[in-house]
C-alpha cells in the first residue's frame, strides 16, 4: 500500500510540474526541441529486392540460387498477392529462408533489408549494357537474320557510353522486350527464334563465333555441360519473358547442347511487367544503411557562422517522429502519455524542458575525474547493458551530468585500473570467434560477411554431425601469420664460402659481443661483429668481401644443362652425362673451381670465378661465357703457383672423374633445392631474395630486427650458431615459388565441404591411393591431382604422384579427377578405366604403385608421345595384364572388370568431372592442378611439378594449416554417428573439408589473450552456448570507436544472438570531455519497407530534441571505400544552429555515394614503387574510363569506380613503353597484360599488382625533368606522344561529369572581359556556408583584376549542394573556368578527426596526386582572401627552383608579439633563421614538385608528426614550414599576403591581397572583420549574394552594415619604422568585448599592454555592467578610456549607466552616426532609436548625445540620464572656443536626477599626453561638421580619480531595489552622479591634501605606474575622516556568499537576487553582495537555505563589520552533518 502512495504521489507531483510548465510550452513554442535526419543513397537507381535475394542466396551456395528461381516460378502454395513493399519483403524473406537453416536465415533476412547485394546487380547492368551494344539496333527495332538472331555487330555501335558504365545505370529495355539471350554471336529476344537456333545444332558445335566471357559469379545452371557453348540470359525473376526463356535453356542445358547462365537484370521500362512483387525496390533511389552520423558540438571561438537567412529550398517530408521509449531524467514519456493521454501537451512540454536542461559540453575537474568508471558501472548495471552502452555513447553531451552525479561502486574503479595494467587505458580491442578485428576498419557490411562465413562453416560442420564443442574449436583456428618466414636449407658441403668472421685473421679486430648488435647506430651503418649472423650466397660477393662487409658469404654452382637432364631422367642422374658432359661449360667451370679450392684455397677459387667473369666482359661475349675464357681464367689464376704448365693440368682434370662426380652432385643438390628455375638467386641467411646489391642490403635490414629481438630476450648468445638455429626452426628442403607465394600473392583456396556433404558428389566416388602399409591409417593431407591424361604434360603430373607416394608418405593421400576432354580417345578412357580399378579395388595390395607407375610410363610413351592418334586399346590391355602379374596383381580380375568397358559412361563420368573442377575449383576442361586440403595450385605450360614438391607442399600445409584440425577431430568425441561410418577414409574426409573451409575465411591471424582480464566487475557477459560466434572485445565506451562498436554489438545480439564477453576499459583520468557529438548509426529495419504501398523509404538517422543554442557540425563516418557528398542541404551543414529554424521541426540532409574507391599499391621487384605512373580502368569495349597516377608513398594508388567488371592497364604512352605488368609474379616482356577487377559489393577492393622494365628500358626514368638536356633527340618523340598523352590526365576521377569546360582555347564565352594570355590555375577550398560566401567574393576579386583567363580548382568533398548549383552558372556569367577535385584519404595514412584539420590536410598533403599531370603551377588562394592585384604576376613569377613559394608572416604589428611563437622555443631552434609562413596564400610549382618528390616528403613527415596529438597545431602550416629544409620554400615579397592580425596598417595600400585571418588576442568574428577591413568587401559580398539570390530563385534583403569605429589616425612622416610602431602601439588596438564578458575581460586584464588606449565595446549585457566597471576602472587611472559602442540599440540603455559612473573617472563617450546627415539639427526620429524619440541628426564626424534641444516633448525614460549639447565647432579647439560653450541644463520633468554635467576645458595634444589622455585633437575628422553641428570636445575633465573602496561603496549605494520592495512603498530613482564642472575642480585644487588626493591625477602615462613627487606644504600629511569609511553604515543589511563549483553567470544571480527582493553586486574579488532593506529579509533569506543554482550550491552568511573580501576565503566549504540520536543537551 506503501508503494501504491508513493508512486501515486509521484505522479501527482509530475502532473502538477506539468501543467505547471505548460504555459511555458505555449509561449516557447518556437524554442521547443528539433530533430535532426541525414539520409545516403547510391548513385545508382534502385534494384530489385527479388533479384538481390537470388543473389544473396548464390554466396550461400550457388545452387541455392536455381532451387530459389523455381520455387518463385513453380510456387507449391499459391498466396494472395502482396499489396505493399513490407508484404512483398516478407514473401521473399520467406522463399530464401524456406532454403537455409535457421542460423543463416536470420542474417539473410538483415542482409537483405541491408541491400548488400544491390551492388551484383548493378554489375549485371554493366554487362547487359555492353550486351546491347555490342549489336546494331536502330531505333530499337529488332532486325531478324535468317538464323532467328542478330549477327554481325557493327564496329560503330561499340564504343559504350562511360556515363552509364560509371554510374551503373540500367539499361533501357530494347525494342520494349525485357529479356534476350546473348550466344556471344547473335541477341535473342523471342523464345521462338532461340528454339530455333538451339535446333541447328551443328551451328553451336561449330563455334564459329566468339563466346561471350563467363565469371566467377556468373549462375551456371548445374545441368550445363562443361565446354558447350555458352548462353546468357539477361532477364529478371518475376517476369513471364524470364519463365519462358528459362524453361527452354534449362531443357537445352539438360540435354548437353549448351551452358546455361543467368545474368539478372530489371531493364528501365520494363517494371510494370514484372510480377508484384518482382519490382520492389526499383521505384525510388536505394538508400543505404551500415554508416554513422555524428553531430559535433562545434568550437564556435571565432564564430565562423553565416549570417545570411536561408529563403527557399527543397523541402523534404518533416516526420516529427520522436523515440519517447528512451529514458529522459528517470522518466520514459511513452508509458506516462499511455496512462494520461489527455495531458500530451503538458507531458511532451515538461519532457521538452528536461531535454533542453541536460546538454553540457563542459565540466570540473573533479566531476570528469571518475567519469568513466561512473559510465562503466551504469552500463553493467543496466537491463540491458548493449542498449545503455550506445545510449550513452550516442548522446553523451546529454547525459554526461546525470553520470558525473552517479555513486560510484569501488569494485568497479579497482578492477578497471588491475585491467589496466595489462592493456592500455582507452584501448579498444574486438575478437571474432578469436580472430583480432581492425577496428578502423570495421563496418557493417564487412561485420556481416564475416559472421555469415562463420554461421555457413557452422550449418555445414553441423551436417557433419559434429558436436557443438568441436565446432567453436573449428572456428577459432587462426590462419597462419603472413610474417612467417619460409628459409631454404641450404646447408652442406656444397656451399663454397669465401669467408669465416669467426675465425678468419682478417676480423679478429671486430668486437665479439653478440650484445652490440643492440646498440643504437646511425641510419645507414653497419654493425661490425665477429659473428656469422648473416650467411649469403650471391654472385658479387668478391667486391662486397673486399669491401669488408659484416656478411659471410658463399656459392653454390650448378649446370643449367645438367639439371635439365635431371629432370627430364625423373630426378636421376643421367648416365650418359656421366660419360660425357666436356661440352658442359657450367660443369668445366666447377671441375675447376673445386679443383683450385681443393689445392689452392678459398680465395684463389673465387678469383678464377672474377677472372672468368672478367675475359667475358673483354671480349664483348653474350651472357655464357666461352670455353676459352674458362680455360684462360683458371691458367691465369694458377700460373703464379703452378708447379706444372697449367694447360696439362687441364687436360688431366678432364680424364679425372673425381672432379666431374663432385661437379655432378653439386648440381644435383641445387635441383633438389629447386633453385635452379630462378637462374641465379640470393639466399641470405636461408631467406630467397633477387641476387643484386639493393636487394642484399634490404634482406640484411629485414634481417637485423629478427636477430636482435632474439638477442634481446636471450635467445641468442656468443655461442649459438645463427644459421643452424633459423633453418632448424623454419627451414624447408626446396623451393618452388608456387607455393612458397612471394610478397602480396595469397595462395588460392576452395571450400571442399559442400562438395563432400552432397550425396553424388564426385568426391565421394572418389578412390584413394596410398604409401605401402598406410591405407588404414588417418590421412590428414589430401593432395587431389587434376590431370589431362591426353597431355605429356598430366601424364608426368600423374607420374610424379605416384613416385611421391613410393618414396613414402605417412600423413597423405592421392585422389585423382580425370579433367580430359569428353573427346577423348579410346585409348584414353580404357586407361582411365584401368586406373579406377586399381584405386578401389587393389590399392591395398603391396605392388599396386608399382604396376601403376609402369602401367603410366607405357601409355605415355606408346599413347602420349608417339604422332599420330591410336584408336585401338587392345596393346593398353594385354600390357596391363602382363605388368599386373609382374606386380603381384590379379589379372584375371582385371580381364573381369575391363570386359564391362562402356566409352559412353566414362565420358559421362568426364563430364560430370568436368562440371566438379569448373564449378568449384574454377578451372576449365584441360587444366593441371594439385589441390591440398583445398589449396590450388594450377600448372601452367611451362611449369613442371616434382614429387619432391609434392613433398614440400605437404610439409607446408600440415605444419600451417592442417595439424591443429586433425588434433581437433582426433579429440572429437562422436555421437549420433555409426561406429562402422567411423573409418579412416571418413575422418580424413573431414579433415580435408573442414581445413579447406577454414582456409577460405578472410580473416586476421592475430589474437589477444582476453582471458587474462578479470570481468567479474566491469564486464559485460551475455552467454549463448548454442551459438557458433563468440565475441570478444575490450571497449572504451566513451571512444569514437567505443560508439561504432555499441551500434554493431548491438544489432549482432539482435540478430544473431552470439555469447559476448565486453571488458569496458574506459580512460580512467579525464582532463576534459571525451565525447563533445551525438552519434547514430544507421541500421535499417522492417519499418523501412511501406506498409501501405510500394515504397521502400530507406534507413535513415534520426536525432531527436537536439540542443538548439549549440552550434552543431554534421560528419559522417562512412566505411573507407565510399565517396560521399551531399545533395541536399538547405542549412550550413558545417554551423547547425537549430533556434534559426522557426517553425521547421526537423532539419534534413541527404548524401549521395558517389563513388566506390579502388584502392591498390603498385611495386617493382627490388626497385622503389614507379612513382608517376599512369594507370587507366575500363571496359574491354571502352579502356579509358577512368585514370590515376601511382604516388612513391608504397606505391599507392586510387581510381572511382562503380560496381562493376573492370580492366586495369597501363596507360598508352611512356608508362607502357617503359613497364609491362606482371601477372602471377611473371611479366610478358612486350605485352601490356589486362588485370580483371571486379566490383559486386560496397566494399571496394585492394589490388596489388606488379610491374617490371621492359627490356633494354632498364635505364630509363619514367619522370623525365623539363630542364634535363641528356635526353637525346631520338627520345624527343617519345616524350612528346607522352605529353599529349597526359593533357586530360586524371581528369576522370579527379572531376569526372564536374568539369565545367574542357581547354579548347585560352579565348572563353562572351563574358569573359575578352580575357587572353596563359591560364591562371587558382585552388581553393571551403566548407560552410560562411566560408563557401567568402570563395565567390574571393572569385570576384580575382576576375576583377585579372585580365588573364583564369581556371578555379575547388575540391569538392565539403561544398554545399548549394554551391555546386550555383558555380556552374558564375562560371558562364563571368567568364572562367572550374573543375571540381576530390581524393579519397589513404587509408595507411594517420587520419584525423577533426573536420577542419582534414579540410587544413588536403590544402597540402596530395598536391601531387590530385591535379592531372598536365597541369603545371597552381596557386591556392584562401577563401577569405580578396584580391587586390593581377594573379598573373604572381603565377609568372621566377621562384627560382622550388617547389613551394609562400608569404612569410609580417612582423611590424607588435602588440601580437606575444603570439609570434616561432620566434621561441621549438620552432626558433629549427628554422634557424628562416622565415616562419603564412598558408593562407602560396604557389606550387607542380612540374618541380614531382620531381623532388615533395609530396612524399611531405606525406612522410605528417605520417611522422602527426601522431603526436600536440604536433602540427596548424597542419597546412606548420607541416611545410617544418619540412622547409627539405623541401624548400621560396618567400613571396611581403606585400602579397597582408592581414590585419599581424600586420601595420601603413603597410595596408601596398597589399596585393588581403586575409581575414584569425586574430587570437581579439577573436572578431570574420563576417564583421570582413566588412570591418577590407573597404570593397561589402559591394563584392552584395554583388555575390545577388548573382545567387537570382540563380536559386531568392529574394535578397539588403543588410545593414554596422558601422565602423572611428579611425583614429596619426600623421606621420614616415622617418621610420619605429616612429610608426609607436604610433600604432599607441593608438591602434582595439579590444573586443563578447557577450562573454567576464572571460575575455579576464583573460585581457592580464595581457593588458600599459600602451593600450582605445576600447571598443560590441554588446554589453546589462548584468554584465557593474563587473565591466570594476574590471575597467583599474585602467582609468592610468590612461583616459573611449568607449565606442558598435550596436548602438542594443547598448543604449548601458552607455548611459557607464557614463553615470565613468563620469567621475578619465573618459569619453562617443558614436558615429548610422548615416551622414547634412543640414542642421532637426526633429527626426532616430533609426537606431526607441520609437518616440528624437535626436540629433548628425554628420559622419559627429558624436551624439541626448541634448536638451534634443529632447522629445513627452518625459524620457528616466533611466537614461541626459548630457548637454556643446556648440564647438571642430576646426578650432582654443581655450575660449571651449569657455564660452556653457553646458545646457537639462529638463527631466518626470525625474528627480540632476542633469550630468560634462567639462568642456581643452587639452591641446601635448598636455594630454602627459596628463594621461588620449591626443584626439591631432585625429582628423573623417569629414568636417558643418555649421550647426553638435560636437563633443575629445577630452573629458582634466581631474580624475580613480576607482577605490569608496568608489566601489557609491556604486553599490546607486544600484536601486527592485520596485516592489521599496522602503515605504515609494519608488526613488538612482541618482545620477555628476560630472565636476570646471569651478569645482578649481576649488578641490586649492583645498588642503587629503591622503585620497595623493592619487587622484598623479600617474602619468610615459612613466607607467611612477607617481610624481607630493610636495606637503604643511608638513606630516593625517587621515582625516573623510578618508575612512563605516562599511556596515554604507551597505546596510548584507549577506555575502560565493558559488561552490563553476559559476553559474551573473543572469542566474540577478534573477535569485530579484527574488528575494535584494539588490546584487559583486566584487572584483570575486564575493557575491545580496544588500536587503530591512534586516527582517536578510535573516528571512539567510534561515530559507540551504540555496542552489543550477546544481551548485550557495553559500551564504551575514557580513561581518570589518570584511576584507579575501579571496582565500572562497576556498573554504562549510559541510553540513547530521548526527543521529544526538541528545537535546549534550
Amino acid at each position: 500500500m506503501g508503494t501504491l502512495f508513493r508512486s501515486g504521489f509521484c505522479f501527482l507531483i509530475l502532473i502538477l510540474l506539468c501543467i505547471c510548465l505548460s504555459g511555458h510550452s505555449v509561449s516557447a513554442e518556437n524554442r521547443r526541441p528539433k530533430n535532426v535526419q541525414v539520409a545516403l543513397r547510391a548513385k545508382w537507381s534502385g534494384t530489385p529486392l527479388l533479384l538481390e535475394a537470388g543473389e544473396l542466396l548464390s554466396k550461400e551456395w550457388k545452387d541455392l540460387f536455381w532451387d530459389f528461381v523455381e520455387s518463385w516460378i513453380h510456387p507449391t502454395n499459391v498466396d494472395s498477392d502482396s499489396n505493399t513493399a513490407k508484404d512483398c519483403l516478407r514473401k521473399i524473406s520467406s522463399y530464401g529462408k524456406s532454403l537455409l537453416s535457421e542460423s543463416l536465415a536470420s542474417i539473410f533476412e538483415f542482409s537483405l533489408t541491408l541491400r548488400s547485394a544491390s551492388p551484383r546487380v548493378v554489375l549485371y547492368r554493366q554487362l547487359a549494357e555492353e550486351s546491347l551494344s555490342s549489336f546494331p539496333l536502330a531505333d530499337d527495332v529488332i532486325l531478324n537474320t535468317n538464323d532467328g538472331g542478330i549477327s554481325e555487330p557493327n564496329d560503330t555501335t561499340k564504343t559504350t557510353n562511360s556515363e552509364a558504365f560509371l554510374l551503373g545505370m540500367n539499361p533501357k529495355s530494347p525494342g520494349n522486350k525485357c529479356c534476350w539471350v546473348d550466344t556471344g554471336g547473335s541477341l535473342f529476344f523471342e523464345v521462338g527464334e532461340l528454339q530455333m537456333w538451339l535446333q541447328n545444332s551443328k551451328d553451336i558445335k561449330d563455334g564459329a563465333f566468339q563466346q561471350p566471357e563467363i565469371f566467377e559469379f556468373d549462375h551456371v545452371h548445374p545441368d550445363s555441360t562443361a565446354g558447350s557453348p555458352a548462353a546468357i540470359l539477361y532477364g529478371a525473376l518475376g517476369t513471364e519473358c524470364f519463365k519462358e526463356f528459362h524453361i527452354a535453356l534449362s531443357d537445352a542445358a539438360r540435354k548437353g547442347k549448351i551452358k546455361y547462365i543467368v545474368r539478372s537484370v530489371l531493364p528501365s521500362g520494363c517494371e510494370s511487367k514484372s510480377a508484384s512483387c518482382g519490382s520492389i525496390g526499383t521505384g525510388e533511389p536505394l538508400n543505404l544503411g551500415g554508416y554513422g552520423v555524428e553531430l559535433a558540438l562545434k568550437n564556435m571561438e571565432y564564430k565562423a557562422m553565416d549570417d545570411s537567412t536561408i529563403k527557399k529550398g527543397v523541402t523534404l517530408e518533416d516526420p516529427h517522429t520522436e523515440d519517447l521509449s528512451q529514458e529522459v531524467r528517470g522518466f520514459i514519456f511513452s508509458r506516462i502519455l499511455e496512462r494520461k493521454p489527455e495531458l500530451t501537451s503538458e507531458v511532451m512540454a515538461f519532457r521538452d524542458y528536461l531535454l533542453s536542461s541536460t546538454v553540457s559540453d563542459t565540466l570540473d575537474v573533479w566531476e570528469l575525474k571518475d567519469l568513466g568508471h561512473q559510465t562503466a558501472q551504469r552500463i553493467v548495471q543496466a537491463s540491458d547493458p548493449l542498449q545503455s552502452m550506445q545510449e550513452i555513447n550516442q548522446n553523451f553531451p546529454s547525459v554526461v551530468s546525470s553520470l558525473s552525479r552517479m555513486k560510484l561502486n569501488d569494485s568497479i574503479k579497482q578492477e578497471i585500473i588491475e585491467n589496466q595494467r595489462m592493456i592500455p587505458p582507452g584501448k579498444s580491442l574486438m575478437a571474432l570467434n578469436g580472430a583480432l578485428i581492425n577496428i578502423e576498419d570495421i563496418d557493417l557490411y564487412l561485420l556481416v560477411d564475416m559472421v555469415h562465413q562463420e554461421l555457413s562453416l557452422a550449418d555445414q560442420y553441423r551436417k557433419f554431425k559434429i558436436p557443438p564443442s568441436a565446432v567453436r574449436k573449428f572456428l577459432s583456428v587462426l590462419p597462419p601469420s603472413e610474417s612467417y618466414a619460409f628459409r631454404v636449407d641450404f646447408r652442406s658441403p656444397h656451399v663454397h664460402y669465401i669467408n669465416n668472421l669467426e675465425v678468419d685473421a682478417m676480423y679478429k679486430r671486430w668486437r665479439s659481443n653478440i650484445n652490440e648488435i643492440l646498440m643504437p647506430v646511425f641510419p645507414g651503418q653497419l654493425r661490425y661483429i665477429r659473428k656469422n649472423l648473416f650467411h649469403a650466397t650471391i654472385d658479387m660477393m668478391i667486391s662486397l668481401f673486399e669491401n669488408n662487409l659484416p656478411m659471410r658469404f658463399g656459392v653454390i654452382l650448378y649446370s643449367t644443362k645438367l639439371v635439365e637432364n635431371i629432370e627430364a631422367n625423373d630426378g636421376e642422374l643421367p648416365v650418359a652425362h656421366l660419360k660425357d658432359d666436356h661440352e658442359d661449360i657450367s660443369s668445366l667451370i666447377i671441375r675447376l673451381f673445386i679443383y683450385i679450392k681443393e689445392n689452392h684455397g678459398t680465395l684463389m677459387a673465387f678469383q678464377f670465378l672474377s677472372n672468368v667473369n672478367k675475359l667475358r666482359i673483354e671480349s664483348a661475349a653474350d651472357d655464357s661465357p666461352e670455353t676459352h675464357h674458362v680455360e684462360g681464367a683458371f691458367v691465369e689464376t694458377i700460373l703464379p703457383k703452378a708447379k706444372s704448365p697449367p694447360q696439362d693440368t687441364l687436360l688431366r682434370l678432364e680424364n679425372e672423374q673425381k672432379w666431374n662426380e663432385l661437379a655432378q652432385e653439386s648440381s644435383l643438390f641445387a635441383f633438389k633445392l629447386g633453385l635452379t628455375k630462378l637462374e641465379c638467386s640470393l639466399l641470405m641467411n636461408g631467406l630467397v631474395s633477387e641476387p643484386n646489391e639493393e636487394a642484399l642490403v634490404n634482406a640484411m635490414n629485414d634481417e637485423l630486427p629478427r636477430i636482435q629481438e632474439q638477442v634481446y630476450y636471450g635467445q641468442i648468445n656468443s655461442h649459438t650458431d645463427v644459421l643452424d638455429k633459423f633453418l632448424s626452426e623454419s627451414g624447408i628442403q626446396r623451393y618452388n615459388p608456387k607455393i612458397i607465394a612471394e610478397g602480396k600473392t595469397k595462395p588460392k583456396f576452395v571450400s571442399l565441404c559442400a562438395s563432400v556433404l552432397a550425396k553424388e558428389s564426385v568426391l565421394n566416388d572418389l578412390y584413394y591411393l596410398h604409401s605401402p602399409e598406410t591405407m588404414d591409417d588417418l590421412k590428414p593431407v589430401t593432395h587431389l591431382l587434376v590431370v589431362d591424361i591426353t597431355s605429356k604434360k598430366g601424364m608426368k603430373l600423374l607420374r610424379e604422384g605416384i613416385r611421391y607416394l613410393i618414396g613414402g608418405s605417412k600423413n597423405a593421400r592421392i585422389g585423382v579427377l580425370f579433367n580430359s576432354n569428353v573427346d577423348a580417345t579410346l585409348p584414353s578412357l580404357f586407361f582411365m578405366k584401368a586406373f579406377e580399378i586399381t584405386a578401389s579395388s587393389y590399392s591395398h595390395k603391396k605392388g599396386v604403385l608399382q604396376f601403376l607407375d609402369q602401367l603410366c610410363s607405357f601409355y605415355e610413351q606408346e599413347y602420349i608421345l608417339t604422332s599420330g592418334v591410336a584408336e585401338s586399346y587392345q596393346a593398353l590391355m594385354d600390357k596391363i595384364f602382363q605388368i599386373a602379374d609382374a606386380n603381384g596383381l590379379p589379372s584375371k580380375g582385371y580381364e573381369t572388370s575391363l570386359s564391362g568397358f562402356s566409352a559412353e559412361i566414362l565420358r559421362s563420368y568426364l563430364n560430370k568431372v568436368a562440371q566438379f573442377i569448373y564449378r568449384t575449383i574454377g578451372l576449365e576442361c584441360g587444366a593441371n592442378a594439385v589441390i591440398t586440403n583445398g589449396r590450388v595450385i594450377p600448372l601452367s605450360d611451362g611449369s613442371t611439378f616434382l614429387n619432391h614438391d609434392l613433398h614440400l607442399l605437404e610439409s607446408l600445409e600440415f605444419k600451417q594449416r592442417i595439424k591443429h584440425i586433425a588434433e581437433i577431430v582426433e579429440d572429437i568425441k562422436w555421437e549420433d554417428v555409426d561406429p562402422d561410418m567411423l573409418t579412416s577414409k571418413f575422418i580424413s574426409d573431414i579433415v580435408m573439408a573442414i581445413s579447406s573451409s577454414i582456409s577460405v575465411r578472410d580473416r586476421s591471424s592475430e589474437s589477444a589473450r582476453f582471458e587474462i582480464l578479470s570481468a567479474e566487475y566491469s564486464a559485460v557477459i551475455l552467454q549463448n552456448e548454442d551459438s557458433s560466434i563468440h565475441i570478444d572485445a575490450v571497449i572504451d565506451p566513451l571512444s569514437p570507436s567505443g560508439q561504432k562498436l555499441a551500434a554493431l554489438l548491438r544489432i549482432l545480439s539482435k540478430y544473431i544472438q552470439p555469447s559476448m564477453r565486453l571488458v569496458l576499459n574506459p580512460m580512467s583520468s579525464l582532463v576534459d570531455l571525451p565525447l563533445k557529438n551525438y552519434y547514430r548509426y544507421v541500421v535499417p529495419t522492417m519499418d523501412d519497407f511501406s506498409g501501405t504501398d510500394h515504397t521502400v523509404h530507406g534507413p535513415k538517422a534520426f536525432f531527436a530534441n537536439m540542443p538548439l543554442s549549440k552550434t552543431l557540425t554534421m560528419n559522417l563516418d562512412v566505411p573507407e571505400p565510399w565517396l560521399v557528398q551531399p545533395v541536399v542541404a538547405i542549412h550550413d551543414l558545417d554551423n547547425i544552429l537549430l533556434e534559426n529554424l522557426a517553425d521547421i521541426r526537423t532539419l534534413q540532409a541527404v548524401f549521395e555515394l558517389e563513388a566506390l574507391v579502388l584502392t591498390g599499391h603498385c611495386s617493382e621487384k627490388d626497385q622503389e614503387p614507379p612513382r608517376g605512373l599512369q594507370l587507366i580502368l575500363g571496359t574491354k569495349n571502352t579502356p579509358h574510363l577512368v585514370d590515376t597516377l601511382v604516388m612513391a608513398n608504397l606505391g599507392y594508388w586510387q581510381m572511382k569506380v562503380f560496381p562493376g567488371v573492370w580492366y586495369l592497364q597501363l596507360a598508352p604512352g611512356r608508362s607502357s613503353d617503359l613497364y609491362v605488368m606482371k601477372e602471377d609474379g611473371e611479366g610478358t616482356q612486350g605485352t601490356t597484360l589486362l588485370k580483371r577487377i571486379i566490383i559486386d559489393d560496397l566494399r571496394g577492393k585492394l589490388v596489388h599488382m606488379e610491374v617490371m622494365k621492359k627490356k633494354g628500358m632498364e635505364g630509363e626514368k619514367l619522370l623525365v625533368p623539363a630542364d634535363d638536356d641528356s635526353q637525346s633527340t631520338s627520345k624527343k618523340g617519345t616524350q612528346d606522344g607522352w605529353n599529349s598523352n597526359i593533357l586530360k590526365w586524371a581528369s576522370g576521377f579527379i572531376g569526372g561529369k564536374d568539369q565545367s569546360k574542357k581547354e579548347k582555347s585560352s579565348s572563353l564565352e562572351p563574358g569573359s572581359g575578352g580575357r587572353h594570355g596563359k591560364k591562371i590555375n587558382i585552388f581553393s577550398v571551403a566548407s560552410g556556408h560562411l566560408y563557401e560566401r567568402f570563395l565567390k567574393i574571393m572569385i570576384l576579386s580575382v576576375l576583377k583584376n585579372t585580365n588573364r583567363p583564369v581556371k578555379f580548382w575547388f575540391i569538392k568533398n565539403y561544398l554545399s549542394p548549394q554551391f555546386k548549383d550555383v558555380i556552374p552558372h558564375m562560371a558562364h556569367q563571368y567568364g572562367f573556368e572550374y573543375e571540381l577535385i576530390t581524393y579519397k584519404w589513404p587509408t595507411w595514412l594517420h587520419k584525423q578527426k577533426e573536420k577542419q584539420r582534414i579540410i587544413w590536410a588536403y590544402k597540402i598533403l596530395f598536391l601531387d596526386v590530385i591535379f592531372p599531370l598536365a597541369l603545371e603551377k597552381v596557386i591556392f588562394v584562401d577563401a577569405d582572401q580578396i584580391v587586390r592585384a593581377d594573379m598573373g604576376e604572381l603565377y609568372d613569377m621566377d621562384l627560382r627552383g622550388r617547389p613551394l613559394a609562400y608569404t612569410p608572416f609580417c612582423d611590424n604589428n607588435k602588440e601580437m608579439d606575444g603570439y609570434r611563437f616561432w620566434k621561441q622555443g621549438f620552432w626558433k631552434d629549427h628554422l634557424r633563421g628562416k622565415p616562419y609562413h603564412i598558408s593562407a596564400l602560396y604557389v606550387v610549382d607542380l612540374v618541380k614538385f614531382r620531381e623532388t618528390a615533395a609530396g612524399d616528403q611531405l606525406r612522410v613527415l605528417y605520417e611522422t608528426l602527426s601522431k603526436d596529438p600536440n604536433s602540427l597545431s596548424n597542419l597546412d602550416q606548420d607541416l611545410p614550414n617544418y619540412a622547409q629544409h627539405m623541401v624548400p620554400i621560396f618567400s613571396l615579397p611581403q606585400e602579397w599576403l597582408w592581414c590585419e592580425s599581424w600586420c601595420g596598417n601603413t603597410t595596408k595600400p601596398k597589399a596585393k591581397t588581403i586575409d581575414l585571418c584569425n586574430n587570437p588576442m581579439t577573436k572578431e568574428p570574420k563576417l564583421q572583420g570582413a566588412k570591418r577591413i577590407v573597404a570593397e568587401w561589402p559591394d563584392l559580398d552584395l554583388e555575390a549574394r545577388r548573382f545567387t539570390a537570382n540563380i536559386l530563385g531568392e529574394s535578397i534583403e539588403p543588410q545593414e552594415l554596422p558601422p565602423s569605429p572611428p579611425k583614429i589616425e596619426t600623421t606621420s612622416d614616415n622617418s621610420s619604422e619605429d616612429e610608426e610602431s609607436r604610433a600604432e602601439l599607441h593608438l591602434q588596438l582595439i579590444l573586443i568585448l563578447s557577450t562573454d564578458l567576464f572571460s575575455v575581460l579576464s583573460e585581457s586584464y592580464r595581457s593588458f599592454s600599459l600602451c593600450c588606449r582605445i576600447f571598443a565595446v560590441t554588446t554589453l549585457p546589462s548584468s554584465f555592467c557593474q563587473v565591466f566597471l570594476l574590471l575597467l576602472a583599474g585602467f582609468s587611472s592610468i590612461f583616459p578610456i573611449i568607449l565606442v559602442p558598435y550596436s548602438f540599440p542594443s547598448v543604449l540603455p548601458i552607455y548611459f549607466r557607464i557614463s553615470e559612473v565613468l563620469g567621475k573617472l578619465n573618459f569619453a563617450v562617443f558614436r558615429p552616426s548610422f548615416q551622414p546627415i547634412s543640414g542642421s539639427r532637426s526633429q527626426a526620429h532616430c533609426p537606431s532609436l526607441q520609437p518616440g524619440l528624437t535626436c540629433c541628426n548628425l554628420s559622419a564626424s559627429s558624436f551624439p548625445f541626448w541634448c536638451s534641444s534634443c529632447l522629445p516633448q513627452q518625459p524620457h525614460p528616466a533611466d537614461l540620464p541626459l548630457l548637454p549639447c556643446c556648440h564647438a565647432k571642430a576646426k578650432k579647439k582654443s581655450k575660449q572656443a571651449a569657455a564660452s560653450a556653457e553646458p545646457s541644463s537639462a529638463v527631466t520633468p518626470a525625474s528627480k536626477t540632476r542633469p550630468s554635467q560634462l567639462s568642456t576645458a581643452p587639452v591641446s595634444g601635448k598636455d594630454a599626453l602627459m596628463a594621461g589622455q588620449p591626443d584626439l585633437a591631432k585625429a582628423p575628422a573623417t569629414s568636417q561638421p558643418t555649421a550647426g553641428t553638435v560636437t563633443v570636445n575629445d577630452a573629458a575633465t582634466t581631474k580624475v580619480r580613480p576607482m577605490d573602496f569608496h568608489t566601489f561603496i557609491s556604486d553599490i549605494e546607486a544600484s536601486p531595489l527592485p520596485e516592489s520592495h521599496h522602503v515605504g512603498g515609494t519608488s526613488e530613482h538612482r541618482p545620477v552622479v555628476a560630472l565636476p564642472d570646471k569651478e569645482t575642480v578649481e576649488a578641490e585644487g586649492k583645498k588642503k591634501v587629503s591622503f585620497a588626493g595623493l592619487f587622484s591625477n598623479n600617474r602619468k602615462l610615459t612613466e607607467d605606474n611612477k607617481l610624481s613627487k607630493f610636495v606637503l606644504d604643511d608638513g606630516a600629511l593625517k587621515l582625516e575622516d573623510n578618508d575612512l569609511i563605516d562599511v556596515k553604515a554604507k551597505l546596510g543589511f548584507c549577506l555575502v556568499g560565493y558559488i561552490a563549483g563553476k559559476f553559474p553567470g551573473l543572469k542566474a544571480i540577478h534573477s535569485l537576487a530579484k527574488s528575494w527582493g535584494a539588490a546584487f553586486q559583486q566584487h572584483v574579488s570575486g564575493w557575491l553582495i545580496f544588500r536587503f532593506a530591512r534586516k527582517e529579509d536578510r535573516q528571512r533569506i539567510l534561515a530559507g537555505g540551504p540555496y542552489f543554482v543550477f546544481g551548485r550550491p550557495l553559500l551564504l552568511k551575514n557580513m561581518p563589520d570589518c570584511f576584507e573580501f579575501k579571496q582565500d576565503d572562497i576556498s573554504l566549504t562549510p559541510v553540513w552533518a547530521t548526527l543521529p540520536s544526538l541528545p537535546l543537551e549534550c
